[in-house]
């Protein structure tokens, strides 16, 4: 079935973007308007909004003076930055390019849910994502791995080489302290020096840079191709090629040394040496092998696939339409990875604009459309800083793991889910519900994809109050 101009409108308003009050913003070339948005994010609103020197400074800081100055320093600028991510979706006039913000945000996750990473996910996402979303994929990938914040979450800073130089003085100074003590008489016989407190790989950006971020789980993929095809012995080289990227020394950023946000993100002397063997191929030691580590995962098949089922699952459906995924994702190996040639084979194609909504909307992208609908702008965050999403189980930048939030409807559809939608459909229909018509918002903003069932009911509402609410959590409003 071919849809309407005005379908059209209301899918790429609704489906690729996140919802408009009035459809006449999208106009007669519904195509036309998303692909005008590809490009780099906008800049997130929010005065001044700290960069990652800032960031880090801050939350070394509260480490240091754990009282009560240190800490709402810290809440202050999480905060900020949840607010800055809500005020920006809500307001922007490229919402296609925001909503993709979100989509590389969540596949590279960084968790404030994680104390070493606490207070750098804005900047992350400032930094990493926002410039590279409509980019080369390979390039996206080399700044959100290498950023500070996902070296701190995933652990990376903390890896060392075993046979690094930092680990191997280590190693003497043990030896020297223990001989030293033996011959004090403080020891009754020698014993083997102790190991250094890092003297070993953490596999965990490796294996997420792998599982999450390129190749997908090993032997996935199912009816949209195979996906993986590494073994544990890739994960351990590619932990190798990844040691010494640690990102900047926590004294220089506290002693200010760090004034801008160019860090020298690698330490030679926690790399371990040697050539290394990822996929097959050999690595020179150095942090030129991360580049070329990733510009070949960018390139390889798994990646291809992987990317483009991710893709059309968030946009079109949660059981991807294997026909599309293969399109997607030979466009993107033909491309080399060109996002915005990924997203403008998606968007060309018909299975993308079946009338029937298929995505249920997470709650954040419920909240995000309802602050569009009602033109909430920065209000949407004025008596709540993450807009009661908390409430919804989905608080901004704390996803619960590396994985990032789920994004299929079975996640989100839990009956204590659906009684919060509602709890918070009702108070915002109290708040505004008076001074609003709910029968002509409705119309205005989702057309044709509007059900008889539904405009009845909301033209039946006892009061301005109870018509909004049915409008919020109308089955056309609460999916995508």
């Amino acid at each position: 079935m071919v849809p309407t101009q005005l379908q059209q409108a209301a899918l790429a308003a609704h489906r690729f973007g996140l919802g408009e009050a009035d459809l006449d913003v999208v106009g007669g070339d519904a195509r036309g308007w998303l692909l005008a948005q590809i490009g780099p994010a906008d800049s997130q609103r929010g005065s001044p909004l700290p960069g990652l020197s800032q960031a880090l400074a801050v939350q070394i800081e509260a480490r240091r003076q754990p009282g009560a100055a240190g800490n709402t320093a810290l809440r202050n600028q999480v905060l900020a930055d949840i607010r800055a991510r809500l005020q920006t979706a809500a307001s922007t006039e490229r919402p296609f390019a925001e909503r993709l913000a979100l989509f590389w945000s969540n596949h590279f996750t960084v968790s404030l849910g994680k104390g070493s990473s606490t207070g750098l996910v804005g900047a992350f996402e400032r930094e990493a994502i926002r410039p590279h979303i409509a980019g080369r994929f390979a390039d996206l990938l080399m700044a959100a791995t290498t950023h500070p914040a996902m070296l701190r979450y995933l652990d990376n800073f903390l890896s060392a080489g075993p046979q690094s130089r930092v680990v191997q003085r280590l190693q003497r100074r043990s030896a020297l302290q223990q001989a030293a003590s033996a011959q004090a008489g403080e020891m009754a016989t020698p014993v083997a020096p102790a190991p250094p407190r890092r003297s070993g790989l953490n596999e965990n950006l490796a294996r997420e840079l792998l599982e999450l971020h390129t190749l997908g789980v090993a032997g996935g993929g199912g009816a949209f191709g195979p996906w993986g095809g590494y073994g544990q012995a890739d994960v351990t080289a590619l932990a190798a090629v990844l040691t010494g990227w640690r990102g900047p020394r926590p004294g220089e950023a506290a002693a200010g040394n760090a004034a801008d946000d160019a860090f020298d993100a690698f330490d030679a002397n926690w790399h371990q040496p040697g050539a290394k063997t990822v996929l097959g191929r050999s690595y020179a030691e150095g942090p030129q092998a991360l580049r070329q580590v990733v510009d070949d995962l960018s390139r390889h098949p798994s990646t291809a696939r992987f990317i483009a089922t991710k893709l059309v699952r968030h946009l079109v459906a949660d059981q991807p339409p294997p026909a599309l995924v293969a399109r997607v994702a030979q466009r993107f190996s033909q491309s080399e990875g060109d996002l915005k040639a990924v997203y403008a084979s998606l968007l060309a194609a018909p299975e993308a604009w079946q009338p029937q909504p298929a995505k249920l909307k997470t709650p954040e992208e419920f909240v995000i459309s309802s602050a569009r609908l009602l033109r909430l702008g920065d209000r949407l965050t004025a008596r709540a800083p993450d807009a009661g999403l908390s409430a919804l189980g989905q608080r901004p930048h704390a996803a619960s793991s590396p994985a990032g939030w789920p994004d299929s409807a079975a996640d989100w559809l839990g009956p204590e889910a659906v009684w919060q939608r509602m709890a918070w459909a009702v108070q915002v229909a109290e708040r505004l519900g008076g001074n609003l018509d709910a029968r002509a918002l409705a119309q205005a903003s989702l057309g044709p994809l509007l059900s008889q069932a539904s405009r009845q009911q909301i033209e039946r509402a006892a009061d301005g109050a109870q018509a909004l609410t049915l409008l919020l959590m109308a089955p056309e409003f609460q999916r995508r």
